[in-house]
């Protein structure tokens, strides 16, 4: 397929990684991917399926394991004037390679007077749920959203996902790029790649509606358009914000869409305290004079994850905690 002026029907959201990792591969050979697992379909599912095939082990790097060691080499690979692509497998056991991510990769402009930067792609995965338990289940996506000098995306749709992770191994800044297993089996019909510039993409309205601005990030942005689906067939139409990129994090479109709706649901697969929902709301909250309700977060709560599965079903919020909790604004 040629992947820049073909549209493709049905393609999920795990596959249009892997058409984006072959855009990159086939048109800039400055770009590597590095990683563990990366000729398992175990450790990164149908998203980099064969690419080591295609491409040769000398650009799809399968390493043994140590997270440091790995991101740290690409690091240092990108400010020598190549475009490399670290994945990470599990978010949780990226922790390692923090001081190469957050020490170095995302200080080095800065350092340098922006005379150079490190064009490097972290790609960090979320897995969660199938009783995994607190070390295997995290996303961590505050954390490093808290950073200055660090882009982060989190894409909802298959096309954010292709189009979002070619944009960031084409940025010149430090990018993590965080994709959800939850989402790998959602599927939509990709028009032709287009290469975005990250340094101007933000939130999207992925659906327009007059009662109550819903705003989610990645999987939970899934769950906002489902709960949407639900509400309308109440009579309520839900406006539904995809944030995509949640550092730098600009709020003016979730602004605009509260001040016309006068209430504000934010929905968030990270923890409660210091998290990415409380961010949201706080932004809203110093621009809108006046609502007509108090603002809503959900998020998980404040404790580790369960390794039991009734447990899960009550830690993980749904599209019914999302339309409940609209609900709850709107009375």
């Amino acid at each position: 397929m040629n992947y820049l002026s073909e549209s493709a029907a049905g393609v999920s959201y795990g596959v249009a990684i892997r058409h984006a990792f072959e855009y990159l591969l086939s048109r800039y050979p400055e770009v590597f991917v590095i990683g563990q697992g990366l000729w398992s379909p175990w450790y990164v599912g149908n998203s980099m399926t064969e690419l080591d095939k295609k491409f040769g082990k000398h650009r799809v790097i399968d390493t043994p394991v140590s997270e440091l060691a790995c991101t740290g080499l690409a690091v240092g690979a990108s400010l020598a004037g190549t475009r490399p692509i670290v994945v990470h497998p599990r978010m949780d056991f990226m922790l390692y390679a923090t001081d190469a991510i957050v020490n170095q990769a995302a200080k080095w402009s800065h350092m340098l007077g922006a005379q150079d930067a490190p064009a490097v792609t972290i790609r960090a995965i979320i897995n969660r749920g199938g009783e995994q338990g607190a070390q295997h289940s995290q996303a961590l996506h505050s954390w490093f959203a808290h950073v200055p000098g660090l882009r982060v995306v989190m894409p909802s749709t298959a096309s954010d996902a292709r189009d979002l992770l070619i944009a960031a191994a084409l940025c010149n800044d430090p990018v993590m790029y965080i994709d959800d297993r939850w989402l790998y089996e959602r599927t939509e019909d990709l028009a032709p790649v287009k290469e975005l510039d990250l340094r101007r993409e933000g939130p999207r309205v992925r659906r327009q509606g007059k009662d109550i601005t819903l705003v989610g990030s990645s999987y939970s942005s899934y769950l906002c358009e489902q709960a949407a689906d639900v509400l309308a067939a109440q009579g309520i139409e839900a406006e539904v914000i995809d944030l995509r990129v949640v550092s730098p994090l600009r709020p003016e479109l979730i602004i605009e869409s509260v001040r016309k709706t006068g209430r504000l649901c934010v929905v968030d697969g990270g923890w409660r305290t210091a998290g990415l929902a409380g961010e949201v709301i706080a932004s809203v909250c110093e621009a809108v004079d006046s609502m007509r309700a108090r603002p809503v977060r959900v998020t998980l709560p404040d404790a580790p994850a369960p390794t039991s599965r009734p447990l899960e079903k009550l830690y993980y919020p749904t599209k019914e905690t999302v339309v409940q909790a609209a609900l709850g604004i709107l009375r």
